[in-house]
């Protein structure tokens, strides 16, 4: 039998902020972006703000026409939450090697090596739940659980400050009448699919034909089945398990839209330069290459390509991304925001395409290799493209590292 803990941190950004100014905490308080970048959303609320209505995403002006109490809005200090994050995580690595992170506010335990019940279990998780409390300041939920996506789902149930346990013997009466959207990898499309076929609770989905599952969703659909029949066999990984890098892309929210081309690539060509100083860090190579757009109306979509050959030169992937945005955007509204996107990573040695121009790669690659190290050496805002000079979109800041390179999935 296993015993599987997920720890949820409660409003963890709020939370956070209000432990450094107490003084605000009966206040409602919103963790919000940079309005000047055009990221003036509401990224967390505490509980005060949460009962007035206030939803993740909102608008600040949204969120404060809802309150009627006094609002205060913080700044995002991720440096901030990166720190906390590791201090509680810290306690949870205390009791087991097996703690994974899913985000920077929850973490799955895998507690099998030093209980053996459910009663067990679930004394372990208020022990951890109170050492939070005294030694941090702040409120977690745990689930406890006999495997990772109902743990999941049991720390959802009860909120804030709570443990609930899901077992062997009483998930059918637990879990099935929760709505099917509260399972993990359910997502807004997939439940609008399901619920289209009255599907609509989670036991409805553990009692459908896996043949109509497949039909409706492919593999994805037989493995939100094997969840909902609580057959979810996926390990917790070791603190000592290097993670393996799936992707790496970097994205800007412009402070103005885009109406021209030149405009577009200046920021593309910012953004691959990021992710190909990250590529070579790594000595990676990428064989898939995405483009992520986002339209002033605030709808987006993004398209890959697939090389021949590996690369992880930054001229091959600006080509490639202004060649998906040429075949793909129409130019009906303007852009506000750009991302680029490498996957389909590997260590090889690189191959060169038989119709390529060696001497203009090798080039290339030395360029790329002088202009990192000078960023590396001096800082990123040594050296410019000239294409960036336009409307001085040089000034256009890249996201830090540690939000772009993306581990492997939760399904390996």
């Amino acid at each position: 039998m296993r015993y599987i803990l997920h720890s949820d941190l409660n409003n963890f950004y709020a939370s956070v902020e209000c432990l450094y100014r107490p003084e605000i905490r009966n206040s409602a308080v919103l963790v919000v972006g940079d309005e000047e970048k055009r990221h003036g959303i509401v990224l967390a609320k505490n509980y005060i703000a949460k009962r007035f209505g206030v939803q993740t995403g909102d608008t600040i002006w949204q969120a404060k026409q809802k309150c009627t109490c006094p609002v205060v809005c913080v700044p995002a200090d991720f440096e901030k939450y990166l720190k906390i994050s590791r201090v509680v995580k810290n306690i949870y690595k205390e009791y087991t090697n097996f703690v994974e992170s899913f985000g920077i506010d929850e973490a799955w335990l895998d507690i099998s090596k030093i209980v053996n019940s459910f009663e067990e279990a679930e004394r372990l998780a208020n022990e951890i739940r109170v050492r939070v409390i005294n030694e941090v300041g702040l409120t977690v939920s745990i689930g406890v659980s006999f495997n990772k996506v109902f743990a999941k789902l049991a720390s959802d149930m009860k909120k804030p400050n709570a443990v609930t346990v899901i077992t062997t013997n009483n998930f059918k009466e637990k879990v099935w009448p929760l709505p099917v959207r509260d399972l993990l990898f359910v997502g807004r499309r997939t439940g609008d699919k399901l619920e289209r076929y009255n599907i609509k609770t989670i036991g409805d989905l553990a009692n459908c034909k896996s043949e109509l599952l497949n039909t409706l969703l492919g593999k994805n659909g037989l493995m939100i089945h094997k969840f909902a029949n609580g057959l979810d066999n996926e390990p917790v990984r070791s603190i000592y398990q290097v993670d393996e890098i799936k992707s790496i892309g970097n994205s800007s929210t412009l402070p103005y839209d885009l109406t021209k081309e030149d405009e577009v690539l200046a920021i593309v060509s910012s953004l691959a330069d990021s992710v190909v100083a990250r590529m070579r860090k790594k000595n990676l190579y990428a064989s898939s290459i995405c483009l992520w757009i986002k339209d002033n109306t605030l709808n987006s979509c993004d398209h890959q390509k697939t090389l021949s050959v590996p690369t992880n030169n930054s001229k091959q992937i600006i080509d490639t991304c202004m060649q998906i945005f040429h075949e793909t955007y129409t130019w009906d509204y303007p852009v506000r925001a750009v991302g680029v996107r490498v996957s389909h990573l590997s260590g090889e040695p690189k191959q060169y395409d038989l119709f390529c121009d060696p001497k203009t790669l090798f080039k290339d690659c030395n360029m790329d290799k002088v202009a990192n190290e000078l960023k590396k050496r001096y800082g990123h805002n040594v050296l410019y493209r000239a294409s960036t000079l336009a409307k001085n979109l040089q000034s256009v800041k890249v996201e830090d590292e540690r939000h772009q390179i993306h581990p492997i999935s939760y399904i390996r």
